[in-house]
């Protein structure tokens, strides 16, 4: 029997709950992801920067059987773009449909100007990461999910702690502003880096549909605003997963400040609330080949990887 596969552009308003239904089928088996909702995914589809532009679904003989995500970040000056939510439901795998829409979303991404194709997936993936590098994909970086079990953790007082802490406002447009101009300045080296804008900042603390319970404090000294860290708890993947994960979602020093335990002070502070508030572990993503060694930092305070990822790129010119 022939079977016939199409492949067409996700409709705003008219497909989120079919990107739901794929998405929570698909992804479900996720340590550090959960369902979504279609409140939620309506949410996305007009967030910032991570919205569900450039999705197209995989159709087998009539019925959606998968999905794959083309993205193009409009604020990102270099020719990069993103292939995400690459999924088949799981009654229709093995049948080279996965490799059809990755096939599709690079070549949506050549024919919007993109010169390089960047993807990533969980390193024990194996049939997502043989897929990539048998189109052609090669390896560019590993990351890390990192995990710190905060029943036995204490924050003492004999740290050496040079700076001072403060709470962030988050509903203060002047402290919203703060942290994107720090972020931009911590970050600028990194891997895959782009300016982050004020917006997406305050959608980030105000408007995502996942984190609840956020906090963030700056790290000060003589006056000077020289880090902050934003924590957040996602209530929905705890109920999912039965855990209770905090999770330290930004941290970031500026160059002259770090070395000199900043960090520490600020990752201390992370940890000490997430545990006041009932959570019995941290969790926090990082590039393994960050320029600032940041696993440094994170090993030296108890974290240890949990998940590795593996980011690829594929030339497009």
């Amino acid at each position: 029997m022939n079977h016939m596969l199409k492949v067409r552009p996700f409709q705003k308003g008219v497909d989120e709950h079919i990107y739901v239904k794929v998405f929570n089928a698909s992804f479900s088996d996720y340590d550090d992801m959960r369902g979504v909702t279609l409140e939620e995914a309506r949410t996305l589809a007009n967030a910032p920067s991570f919205n569900l532009d450039g999705l197209l679904f995989g159709e087998w003989d009539g019925q959606t059987a998968g999905m794959v995500q083309a993205h193009v970040d409009k604020n990102r000056e270099e020719k990069k773009g993103f292939v995400q939510n690459l999924a088949v439901l799981p009654e229709y795998r093995g049948r080279g449909i996965g490799r059809e829409l990755l096939k599709t979303a690079v070549a949506v991404l050549k024919d919007r100007g993109m010169k390089v194709a960047s993807a990533w997936a969980q390193t024990d993936r194996l049939v997502c990461t043989h897929l990539y590098e048998t189109l052609g994909f090669r390896r560019v970086r590993t990351s890390s999910l990192m995990k710190r079990v905060l029943v036995d953790f204490s924050r003492g007082t004999d740290e050496d702690e040079p700076a001072g802490l403060r709470e962030a406002r988050l509903s203060d447009e002047e402290e919203i502003a703060l942290i994107t101009r720090l972020d931009n300045e911590a970050f600028r080296e990194h891997f895959n880096h782009r300016p982050v804008t004020v917006e997406e900042t305050k959608y980030m603390l105000q408007g995502s549909p996942f984190w609840k319970s956020q906090k963030a404090w700056f790290a000060t000294i003589n006056n000077q605003t020289v880090g902050y860290v934003v924590i957040g708890i996602d209530e929905r993947l705890n109920r999912e997963k039965n855990a209770k994960h905090g999770w330290v979602l930004d941290i970031g020093v500026l160059k002259l400040y770090r070395r000199k335990n900043v960090g520490t002070t600020l990752m201390l502070q992370a940890m000490s609330h997430l545990k006041a508030q009932g959570m019995e572990d941290a969790l926090l993503y990082v590039d393994d080949q960050n320029p600032t060694h940041a696993m440094k930092l994170y090993e030296k305070v108890g974290f240890q990887p949990y998940h590795k990822s593996t980011s690829y790129e594929l030339q497009l010119v």
